[in-house]
């Protein structure tokens, strides 16, 4: 266990699912302490025994408007502080429009939009109250190309807020950062009937480890050396 890591708390979403846990697995190991929160509670306490650090768990869907503050305080009760925010939790819902179903689609929007947004802005102002902290948003960077899903639109809407939010915070030791990998193989494209795997310009899907260790990268870099300016916040598009 590296210094630098020893004592840091960064709460996760979506920490069960494939993404999610890999990062929570990498972090664990590398001796942070963890909040992980996802929708189901079971998962996310046989996740929690499998981990061998702190750690503690807030079962919930982010279209709950109250997640984001119920995470931060989990954070600051159980550790007494809150140095970095894996915001990763989504849905994907796809399909033609003739067959789609609005509902879920608009849920898949309230999850994926508005929820990442409140989780952002949550941890964001806790970390300029207390002068430093680091928020890693997750798009699967399928945003910058045409897809045909809304779910794409989703993306985009992640990748242009930590735009937005690493150009307010340059100059500080708030850090911004967006991971877009592209695809990546978990249990979140089963729906993806659309967009299938022989359609797309990718070469080669990512595992979720590979996703997670630049997690893991951009957190230890950001804690071990100050980069100023808009170079604080890396946005990694394909690992």
């Amino acid at each position: 266990m590296q210094s630098s890591e020893a004592g840091k708390v960064v709460v996760i979403t979506g920490a069960t699912g494939g993404i999610g846990e890999a990062v929570a697995r990498a972090l664990s190991g590398a001796g942070y302490s963890l909040v992980l929160s996802a929708p189901s509670a079971e998962k996310l306490t046989a996740l929690a025994s499998q981990l061998g650090g702190p750690c503690t768990v807030v079962a919930g869907n982010l279209s709950d408007e109250t997640i984001p503050e119920s995470l931060l305080y989990a954070a600051i009760d159980r550790f007494g502080r809150c140095d970095a925010c894996v915001n990763n939790g989504g849905l994907l819902e796809a399909g033609l429009i003739e067959t789609i179903d609005i509902e879920r689609l608009c849920n898949m929007v309230r999850v994926n939009v508005e929820g990442a947004f409140r989780v952002a802005y949550v941890f964001l102002k806790h970390f300029v109250d207390e002068g430093q902290g680091h928020l890693v948003n997750v798009s699967v960077g399928v945003g910058k190309n045409v897809r045909p899903t809304v779910y794409g639109a989703t993306q985009r809407s992640i990748e242009l807020l930590s735009e937005a939010l690493s150009a307010e915070l340059a100059g500080t030791d708030v850090h911004v950062s967006c991971i877009q990998p592209g695809l990546v193989k978990s249990g979140l494209h089963d729906r993806w009937v659309v967009f299938q795997e022989n359609q797309t310009t990718v070469a080669d899907t990512l595992e979720p480890a590979d996703v997670a260790r630049m997690v893991l990268f951009i957190l230890k870099k950001t804690a071990d050396q100050r980069v100023p300016g808009a170079a604080d916040s890396p946005s990694v598009n394909q690992i």
